[in-house]
């Protein structure tokens, strides 16, 4: 597990999260600033793009090249009314591109560049990437990441776009009340169990720039989205504009300053007011803001309490308690079926917003879950369940499309045909097959029959190329499998010419009426939501043609999934009931069916491939050009802190002063000013070799001195150690002559030659600790710790094989009597003998 990336992202519109699947659990991780979040900021700079936790930190000063709220910007064009809105917020450029879609110009290395919000986002995935890698020490890859439930096809595309321009590869995106529902259900221990009925329980995600709530059928490892409600335009920056523009005019009327003429003293006031609106969600007494050097050199103060601000955002509030009984129709439920209500998002802490769910569901909010991290951990869970190496407790998820999905094609004669195939908050992951009658190529497209949060209900338009009649001049039978697939992305997943001959040879594609091993459904099989089938017939007349269009469910039972391959079996296979008693009136007689897989042409939302490659091409080099500032600003720094550490320590009365010659301390002192100097002046912008080549020349002249007040630093030590073992040495000769018997299997000879080495060893010592005493201090010493230790070390190695030597074993004489004084026959063998002295 250690060596595992199994992540899941939290991707806000004002901050991030990263959390992390342990074996001892779900860990949200830290980044480099020892933050949980990370703010969702990108900035760029005339040598690098800053990321995350520093470029929210130069915002005011850089805002121009800071972009922020770039995830509501995700898939749109320029000309979309909800962008046009969003542009309000921000103090940088935004601009049409060519194709209409999103340009967002900055000064990057002293250009101006043009980057679309898919890269800026690839951008801050780039950063939590690194954080990830940093912290878990290994290569982060795989993830999940969360989604708002709201987002359509458009979206959901290019925010996998901007993972791919990444290096991720997003196992599923998630829902983020699905997210927050498994976070909360799989550490449940007292849910119903299968068949009983399911609990009930309401999320309520209030993030800073949308409001998502959903309702889940909670049974014991099991989990079921019934269907959600959202208003995307609706968040904590909603109170943070209202209450900045109650004190623009505040400011206006009493110190004659318009704020929102200055886009920095703005910025300041959003910051301002969102710091007083948390201050307010805790105390309802009168709280005072005071802003210095505002506008104009001039201090700026206001005051508000929560009953003031609860007046001002009245309509944010009305628009969260439509979205709260928005739920409640949506699922079908009433406040008394609801068992509990678990909040999360930064907003839902204020005191109204907690109000309103107690109003609408009748029920107090709990927080059982954290508010910030509840969405990341529950993306790591699903990461885990994703990875084939994590083993995770078995939790089956059903999340929803939530809105209505139309089919349309055209037919013969110009009139052209639609159906809807996922009806609102149909289940998902979900795939339906549909049979079509064809002579040639045809198209399909795909569309939102609901109202969306997207000016374009369009999603997508698939051309079924290589579509023939029959020999007989026939129709064919063509099979498209429809899906909403794990991202919750709608997309024609493949398209199948089924033939049916009566032969009996068989040649490669073809196979027999009951064979059960087809490829198509051996490959699709994983990918479904496990589930059995049900069949609806759906047919238009279309004149001659008597086109017919069958539509096929493939449902999320879990239990029945052989059947489910059984069943796509004989799709492919053309077996039905009548087929059946047809073989059993006549087995020798064989139907062979030949399956053919038709190209695809799909014009859909998101890059092309060959942009895709483009854009990951530009983020390498950007990511090269981050990793070299980063060495150069390493080396420069590791320069510059050594000039000032070197120069600290030769001063007057500082640790280094006594260990170089006045003359030399003067004439390096002058280099390192000069240095110093040169690092603020020409040296600003040099590149790495320059300043590590420097650094090396001065650490030439520098360590030396270090290295000298490290050996008198030491010193004293080795002498006395050594002095210690001299003194050691001459105590056991001492212990020899007095006749200890410690020593009394020692030889006269060995004893002397242990005074000997002692006396050399003693006069060698006082020899250089006189010389010593009279060495200056900045020149190399004449003996150093190293050699002091070496001459202990000699010692040791003379006298210790001496003074160790083992004592000769003495020899017990056997007793006189057949038996031991204790009964032991004279034959039993000896007991220790054990001397104690």
């Amino acid at each position: 597990m250690a060596a595992m990336s199994v992540i899941g992202i939290d991707f806000g519109n004002e901050s991030c999260y990263i959390a992390v699947a342990k074996a001892g659990g779900i860990e949200t991780i830290t980044n480099d600033y020892s933050l949980r979040g990370t703010p969702s900021c990108v900035a760029f700079s005339p040598k690098n793009r800053i990321l995350g936790v520093a470029a929210k930190n130069q915002m005011v000063t850089n805002m121009k090249n800071t972009v922020f709220g770039f995830k509501k910007l995700l898939g749109r064009k320029y000309s979309d009314p909800h962008v046009q809105k969003e542009l309000k917020h921000f103090p940088f450029k935004v601009e049409q591109r060519a194709d209409g879609g999103i340009g967002i110009r900055v000064n990057y290395l002293g250009e101006d560049n043009v980057f679309s919000p898919e890269q800026i986002a690839a951008m801050l995935f780039t950063k939590l990437k690194d954080i990830a890698a940093t912290a878990l020490q290994t290569q982060v890859n795989d993830c999940v990441i969360s989604v708002p439930s709201y987002f359509t096809n458009a979206e959901r595309n290019a925010l996998l776009d901007a993972a791919s321009i990444a290096g991720l590869n997003v196992l599923r995106l998630m829902n983020e009340t699905t997210a927050t529902a498994l976070a909360y259900g799989i550490y449940k221990q007292d849910l119903p169990a299968p068949e009983e009925k399911p609990r009930n329980v309401v999320f309520v995600d209030f993030g800073h720039s949308s409001l998502q709530v959903s309702a889940c059928a909670f049974n014991k490892g099991k989990l079921r989205v019934l269907a959600t409600s959202a208003d995307p335009f609706c968040g904590g920056r909603d109170i943070d504009m209202a209450l900045a523009e109650y004190f623009c005019q505040d400011f206006q009327t009493r110190f004659k300053l318009d704020a929102r003429k200055n886009q920095r003293a703005f910025l300041r006031l959003l910051q301002e007011v969102e710091k007083l609106k948390k201050q307010m969600s805790a105390n309802s007494t009168r709280l005072p803001l005071n802003i210095e050097c505002f506008m104009e050199e001039r201090d700026v103060s206001g005051e508000m309490q929560r009953s003031q601000m609860e007046q001002i955002c009245t309509e944010t509030f009305n628009r969260v308690e439509r979205t709260l009984r928005g739920l409640l129709h949506n699922a079908k439920l009433r406040a008394e079926d609801i068992s509990a209500v678990e909040i999360v998002g930064g907003s839902t802490r204020v005191p109204a917003v907690k109000n309103l769910i107690e109003q609408v569901f009748g029920k107090q909010a709990s927080t059982t879950l954290n508010q910030d991290e509840a969405v990341s951990r529950g993306c790591a869970l699903q990461c885990a369940m994703l990875s084939p190496a994590v083993r995770v407790r078995e939790f089956n998820i059903t999340d929803v499309q939530p809105y209505a999905v139309r089919l349309a094609w055209d037919a013969a004669r110009g009139e052209d045909g639609d159906m809807e195939v996922f009806p609102a908050f149909h289940a998902a992951p979900f795939s339906k097959m549909l049979t079509f009658y064809r002579k040639e190529p045809f198209s399909v497209s795909a569309y939102y029959s609901d109202q969306v949060p997207y000016p374009d209900t369009f999603i997508g338009q698939w051309n079924i190329r290589d579509v023939q009649p029959t020999a007989e001049g026939e129709s064919q039978k063509v099979k498209l499998k429809v899906r909403v697939n794990i991202h919750g992305i709608i997309t024609v997943a493949s398209a199948s010419l089924v033939e049916k001959k009566q032969d009996s040879s068989q040649n490669e594609n073809v196979e027999m009426e009951n064979s059960n091993d087809n490829t198509q459904g051996s490959q699709d099989a994983p990918m479904e939501t496990n589930g059995g089938t049900q069949e609806q017939q759906q047919q238009q007349q279309n004149g001659p043609e008597n086109q017919e269009v069958r539509e096929d469910e493939m449902k999320d039972e879990p239990q029945q999934k052989q059947s489910w391959t059984q069943r796509v079996g004989q799709w492919f296979s053309g077996e039905n009931n009548d087929d059946k008693k047809d073989k059993s009136k006549d087995k020798s007689k064989k139907v062979l069916v030949k399956t053919v897989e038709l190209p695809i042409d799909a014009r859909t939302h998101g890059f092309a491939q060959h942009d895709l490659n483009s854009y990951m091409e530009q983020e390498g080099k950007m990511q090269a050009q981050d990793r070299q500032e980063k060495e150069r600003a390493d080396a420069r720094n590791a320069l510059e802190e050594y000039v000032y550490e070197l120069r600290g320590k030769l001063s007057e009365g500082e640790v280094l002063h006594d260990f170089i010659a006045e003359d030399q301390r003067q004439k390096l002192v002058n280099q390192l000013d000069a240095l110093e100097q040169w690092l603020y002046d020409e040296g600003e912008d040099q590149n790495r070799q320059v300043y590590s080549d420097k650094l090396g020349e001065l650490r030439t002249e520098g360590e030396p001195i270090k290295q000298r007040r490290l050996e008198f630093e030491l010193r004293p030590g080795a002498l006395d150690d050594f002095a210690l073992a001299i003194q050691l040495t001459n105590k056991a000769i001492d212990l020899y002559r007095s006749g200890d018997a410690k020593y009394a299997h020692l030889s006269e000879a060995d004893i002397q030659k242990v005074a000997e080495a002692s006396k050399n060893a003693l006069s060698w010592l006082e020899s250089a600790r006189q010389t010593l005493a009279h060495a200056p201090r900045h020149l190399p010493p004449p003996h150093t710790t190293h050699q002091i230790r070496q001459e202990r070390q000699n010692l040791e190695n003379i006298v210790n094989p001496i003074l160790n030597k083992p004592k000769p074993k003495e020899k017990t004489p056997p007793p006189a009597n057949p038996t031991a004084g204790d009964g032991q026959p004279a034959d039993a063998p000896a007991q220790e003998q054990m001397d104690v002295e």
